[in-house]
């Protein structure tokens, strides 16, 4: 699972010079209208808590978070409605890649994720083509300053995560989906700084590269994740050392 916190380490130092905040704010608006069709209170809905927490993170506006909540939740019937749809496809060298969308126009988004794959040397693929190849599970990461490793093994196993990982100066846990909830608070219990708690995709196996090929797959991904309807972007590409090393310079 190595190439989820070495890909999100990428973003969060690329993050810091080039993000584009109004996009960011557009994107996270939209998951909590879609989250906010369960309920507006985040005390009886978890996806929804765990999204205004995101958004706090990058500090988006309370009255933008509010205003999106609202509108999901039906309280507020200003603009359209937002659909999640999923789109499956290849990129360079077989790499498989697993599209999450939030869209109010599923013709051009559907438009505008094709035109970016076949540029970047990929292809979409059936609905199917490539789903199997990812697993559901819940991840959650944070510094290593509260609990050392042994602290974190033994929590994590007291509380039923599945897999527990470290990278030089942080903890990385893997839960069932269901079991995200319980874990996420046991760590915030334990005071820990609990930086990412979310659902995500992993891949049962992994494509191994060169680096240049390795580069040439990421910036397709990079390209998509800019779309405006795009949410998240998942890959079996393995990210070696030496292709992390290039992109950092």
């Amino acid at each position: 699972m190595s190439g989820h916190s070495k890909w999100a380490t990428i973003k969060r130092k690329k993050g810091a010079a080039d993000a584009k905040r109004g996009q960011m704010f557009t994107k996270l608006a939209r998951e909590l209208q879609l989250a906010a069709r369960e309920g507006p209170d985040p005390n009886f809905n978890f996806r929804l808590r765990l999204i205004i927490d995101k958004a706090k993170a990058e500090n988006m506006p309370k009255d933008n978070v509010e205003r999106a909540i609202k509108r999901g939740a039906g309280l507020d019937d200003s603009g359209t409605q937002i659909e999640e749809v999923t789109y499956e496809g290849y990129g360079p060298h077989g790499v498989a890649i697993f599209i999450q969308t939030l869209t109010d126009n599923k013709n051009r988004t559907v438009s505008e994720i094709r035109r970016a794959l076949t540029r970047g040397g990929g292809s979409l693929g059936e609905s199917g083509s490539v789903g199997w190849l990812f697993d559901s599970k819940g991840y959650i990461s944070f510094p290593l300053s509260k609990l050392n490793q042994d602290k974190v093994f033994e929590l994590a196993l007291e509380t039923g995560a599945d897999d527990v990982s470290f990278t030089d100066d942080a903890a990385e846990i893997y839960t069932a989906p269901s079991d995200l909830q319980v874990v996420r608070q046991a760590f915030l219990d334990a005071r820990c700084q609990v930086e990412t708690a979310e659902l995500s995709m992993f891949p049962k196996t992994y494509v191994s590269l060169s680096p240049a090929d390795t580069l040439q797959v990421m910036n397709l991904i990079e390209s998509i994740e800019e779309l405006d309807d795009v949410a998240k972007v998942y890959s079996n590409l393995e990210i070696s050392d030496e292709a992390l090393a290039e992109m950092e310079q």
